[in-house]
């Protein structure tokens, strides 16, 4: 997350100063006021600026590692794990 800048929201702009607890809360309130679609354009965002991390790459890099050498979960499998709270 910036320590400053500017984060567009559609029509609202959100500043961002610095995260302390005080400006946190704030950013937490105004984001309760957007639309959906824009909470929905925040989740997005968030999530790509979380993929550009290293260590996420790194991460996603091993598990599909992983996968290519055959360890893999069917759909019936997983379902069966998320039962079963696995």
């Amino acid at each position: 997350m910036p320590e400053i800048g500017e984060l567009d929201v559609c029509a609202q702009r959100i500043t961002l100063i610095s995260m302390t607890g005080t400006t946190l809360l704030t950013l937490k309130q105004q984001l309760t006021k957007l639309s959906e679609r824009e909470r929905r354009e925040v989740s997005v965002f968030l999530i790509r600026l979380g993929q550009e991390n290293l260590q996420w790459k790194k991460e996603t890099a091993r598990r599909l590692k992983e996968m290519d050498a055959g360890k893999k979960t069917s759909a019936a499998e997983l379902r069966k794990r998320l039962a079963d709270g696995k």
